[in-house]
C-alpha cells in the first residue's frame, strides 16, 4: 500500500513559505506559516499526512525517501481562498508600523470588517482607537464615512436630515449625509465617541445595527420611506467605557450586543519608546526614554489599590510631549502645558497635580528653569525614588 505521506523543508522566499521534498522539488501542501517558522527555526522538516491533513515536525533522521506518495486530489485550503488568504497574510503587511496592537486583534478586526461585522473598538482614551480605525479603512481601500457622535446636538439632524420652510416651495425634507453612506456598498462608516452621544441617537441606530433588520426609517420625511443599509457596509465605533469618563453616558446593553467589541490594549514602556521613536524621529533618544519612562510610572500608579492619581498620562500625550521637545521645549515646559492641566491641584501637597509634579521632577535636573515645585529647599518626596 503506497505510503500517504510526505516530508518537507520549509524555505521562506519573498516573504511566504514554500515547501520542498527531499528531491528539491517545490510540493502544495496546505501547511500553517506558525508550524513552518517553527521547523525552521529548529532545522526540521515537516511530515504532512494527505489522509488526516496534518503536520508534524520532524528531525532530519526520521526523512525517508516517498517518491511513492499517492497522488492526492487537489484541495481547496482555507489559504486559497482570497478572503481568508487577505485576513491572514495580507492584512498583518498592511497595518502601519505606528499603530501597535496585537497581530490577533489586528486580524480580528480586518476579518470582522470584511464579514460587514459592526465593530466597537474600546479603550482608555488617548489610546489610538480612532487611528486605528481610520488605518483599517485604508488598508480595505474602501468608500468611509466619518461622523463625530461625541460632538452632535442634533442627532436626528446627523442621522436622519432635517426639514426646512420656504415660503415659495414650502416645507421640505433634505436628508443628512448619514443616509447616503448606507446606502453606499460596501463603506466603512466610523461612528467616533458612540459613548459620549445623544441617547436619541442609540434609539435611531438600533434598527441600523441590528443584522436582522438593518434599515433606517426617515420619520422626517412626508412618506416616511425605510432606507435599506447596502450590502457590505461595515460599521465602526470607538467607545471610552469605565467611571472615569464622566461626560460619557452607560450605553444600553442592547445596542452593545450589535457590536462585536475590540479592545485596544495600553502601550508597556517599550512600546511606548518604538512608537515615539517613530512618529517624532527628531525628539533625542534620551528625552524619549524619559516620556515613556513617565507615562509607564502613572499607569503603574493608577493600577494600584489605593492609586494617588485617578488617570494615567495617555499615548496622545506622550505623542505631543515628544513633539514639543523635538521643537526645542524642555522637559518640565512640555509637562507644565501638556500633562498638569489633566491632574487636580486641589489638597496641596496631597493632590494629583503635585504628585504628577514629583514624578517629571525626578527627570528635569538638567532644566534650567527646574524648581522645587514646593518653593522650599528642604522637602522629601513621598515618591519611592
Amino acid at each position: 500500500m503506497k505510503k500517504t505521506v510526505v516530508f518537507v523543508r520549509p524555505e521562506l522566499k519573498n516573504g511566504k513559505w514554500i515547501f520542498k521534498n527531499i528531491n528539491g522539488e517545490v510540493v502544495n501542501v496546505p501547511i500553517r506559516d506558525i508550524m513552518a517558522n517553527k521547523a525552521d527555526h529548529n532545522g526540521q522538516w515537516l511530515c504532512f499526512d494527505h489522509e488526516s491533513g496534518r503536520a508534524r515536525r520532524v528531525d532530519a533522521s526520521e526523512v525517508e525517501d516517498v517518491n511513492n506518495v499517492v497522488e492526492q486530489p487537489k484541495v481547496e485550503t482555507p489559504m486559497e481562498d482570497p478572503i481568508l488568504n487577505f485576513i491572514h497574510n495580507e492584512a498583518v503587511k498592511l497595518r502601519p508600523e505606528t499603530i501597535i496592537m496585537p497581530d490577533l486583534k489586528w486580524k480580528y478586526l480586518v476579518r470582522s470588517a470584511v464579514r460587514g461585522k459592526n465593530i466597537m473598538m474600546t479603550g482608555p482614551a488617548g489610546c489610538g482607537k480612532t487611528q486605528a480605525a481610520k488605518s483599517l479603512v485604508k488598508a480595505l481601500d474602501r468608500p468611509d464615512f466619518y461622523f463625530n457622535l461625541g460632538a452632535t446636538q442634533d442627532p436626528r439632524g446627523t442621522l436622519i436630515g432635517n426639514t426646512h420652510f420656504k415660503k415659495e416651495t414650502g416645507t421640505t425634507f433634505c436628508e443628512s449625509v448619514f443616509v447616503k453612506a448606507i446606502q453606499t456598498k460596501d463603506a466603512v462608516i466610523l461612528l467616533d465617541e458612540l459613548s459620549r452621544a445623544h441617547p436619541e441617537a442609540w434609539n435611531i441606530l438600533m434598527t441600523v445595527l441590528d443584522q436582522g433588520q438593518r434599515y433606517l426609517r426617515l420619520d422626517e420625511h412626508e412618506n416616511a420611506p425605510t432606507i435599506p443599509v447596502a450590502e457590505g457596509v461595515t460599521f465602526i465605533a470607538t467607545a471610552n467605557i469605565g467611571t472615569e469618563y464622566t461626560a460619557t453616558r452607560a450605553m444600553d446593553r442592547a445596542l452593545v450586543d450589535r457590536f462585536i467589541i475590540v479592545e485596544m490594549d495600553v502601550l508597556d514602556q517599550q512600546q511606548e519608546t518604538r512608537l515615539l521613536k517613530m512618529i517624532a524621529p527628531s525628539c533625542p533618544d534620551n528625552m524619549i526614554d524619559t516620556i515613556a519612562e513617565i507615562a509607564s510610572i502613572t499607569r503603574k500608579e493608577v493600577a494600584n489599590d489605593n492609586a494617588k492619581i485617578s488617570s494615567a498620562v495617555s499615548t496622545r500625550l506622550t505623542v505631543e510631549m515628544a513633539g514639543l521637545i523635538a521643537d526645542g521645549f524642555t522637559l518640565s515646559e512640555a509637562a507644565e502645558v501638556c500633562i498638569y492641566p489633566f491632574y487636580d491641584q486641589a489638597g496641596g501637597v496631597d493632590s494629583e497635580r503635585t504628585y504628577i509634579k514629583q514624578i517629571v521632577q525626578k527627570y528635569c535636573v538638567n532644566d534650567e528653569d527646574n524648581r522645587n515645585i514646593f518653593g522650599t529647599d528642604d522637602v522629601k518626596s513621598p515618591l519611592p525614588f
